[in-house]
């Protein structure tokens, strides 16, 4: 049994282990919400979306074009992958690359594409962007199609639960092509707003709000003043509202190629993106501002010092300066935990880095990396409230 002196010891140092447990238990606790999963096949992650029975959908790029892959149990197996592009639509020396994928909520996957179709000299129509669909059970995607056959690129989807996709681009303006019967077929480009200046060789992010707006998140080029906005846009009314979400001003003479995201969260939305190669994130406002908007009004005020009520404003604490650095179009993403805490993931040389904030915006734990292929930054937020991250 020990003597006395050895017993008061062992129980002095069982105390001290549960006194580091708790002081240390929001470290401990981060630890295990976040799993970091190889993506199948060997392939590059580049986005990651779930459904409401929480099936994880997996978009990677891989040497013979964007392929999908789908597991039903949080990532610890995948299904086959399949190929995106379809063999007819596949011509010698042409390459696609994945830029985006959307996931409806009954499961219905759309994926965003762009081409090398300007190296090789194509048509100027082919510059464009490209699409495929899946349906919920099927073993093949749709052939691919050109959707808007113009150059454009910083391709990003959007899709709700009742049969709305939109596809959004970049071509001078920012542009979307609206489909209301799932993704089979789109009407003709809308431009959002003139006086939106966006900075062309970055890219779009969108999701669909809780009242059917869309949410699109883009970098903006007027007088080389390169802040990110949230425009939130009615397609219905087809009006629009605009909102400066970045606080940190960034003031640059050419495009910096920067890549960022937004998501839905609850009636709001959470947005992610780098500012001067550091990556910020912030809790954003989804209601309504009566009789607000841009519609050509000119440039929005700047931000205020403290977030406003509506339109789409940076909520308290407004920006939040992350560990992480980003590159040139390499990924940023933040995703919602059902506790209210937020995993911020980026991407910068060949390693993917990722924090855990708590629900008031605070870090929990410390921020963590690993070595990871290709460009992007993907991951989910599970039913159960932990985090999957694909590398």
């Amino acid at each position: 049994m020990g003597s006395f002196i050895e017993r008061n010891v062992m129980a002095m140092c069982v105390a001290s282990a549960v006194c580091v447990l708790l002081v240390g238990g929001s470290s401990a606790r981060a630890a295990g919400k976040v799993t970091v999963v190889p993506a199948p096949g060997g392939g590059k992650p580049v986005v990651a979306r779930t459904d409401a029975k929480g099936t994880i959908h997996l978009l990677l790029d891989t040497a013979d074009g964007p392929s999908y892959a789908r597991s039903a149990d949080n990532g610890k197996t995948f299904e086959k992958p399949i190929a995106v592009v379809d063999r007819a639509s596949r011509k010698p020396g042409l390459e696609f690359h994945a830029w985006d994928m959307a996931v409806s909520p009954d499961g219905h996957v759309y994926v965003a594409m762009g081409t090398n179709a300007w190296k090789l000299k194509l048509p100027k129509e082919e510059w464009a962007f490209h699409y495929a669909r899946l349906e919920p059970g099927a073993e093949a995607f749709s052939p691919v199609e050109n959707i808007n056959r113009k150059p454009s690129e910083g391709f990003s989807l959007a899709a709700d639960g009742k049969g709305n996709v939109a596809a959004c681009w970049l071509s001078g303006k920012l542009f979307v092509n609206m489909s209301h019967d799932g993704g089979k077929t789109f009407a003709e480009a809308v431009e959002i707003d003139p006086a939106i200046d966006p900075c062309d060789c970055c890219t779009t992010s969108a999701a669909f709000g809780a009242d059917g707006r869309l949410a699109i998140l883009y970098r903006e080029e007027t007088d080389d003043q390169r802040d990110m906005y949230l425009v939130l846009w009615d397609p219905e009314k087809r009006k629009a509202s605009r909102t400066r979400v970045s606080g940190t001003a960034w003031q640059i003479d050419s495009c910096p190629m920067t890549y960022f995201s937004v998501v839905r969260e609850g009636e709001g939305f959470l947005a992610a993106w780098p500012t001067k190669g550091q990556v910020y994130f912030a809790r954003l406002d989804g209601a309504r501002l009566n009789g607000a908007g841009l519609n050509g009004a000119g440039t929005p005020p700047p931000i205020p010092t403290l977030p406003r009520k509506g339109g789409g404003g940076p909520q308290p604490p407004a920006e939040i300066k992350t560990p992480g650095m980003s590159g040139m179009r390499t990924g940023v993403l933040a995703l919602s935990g059902k506790d209210g805490s937020t995993l911020v993931a980026w991407k910068k040389d060949g390693q993917l880095g990722w924090q855990l904030y708590d629900a008031k915006g605070r870090p929990a734990g410390p921020p963590g990396s690993a070595k990871s292929a290709g460009s992007g930054a993907a991951g989910v937020a599970t039913k159960e409230g932990e985090f999957v991250l694909f590398r």
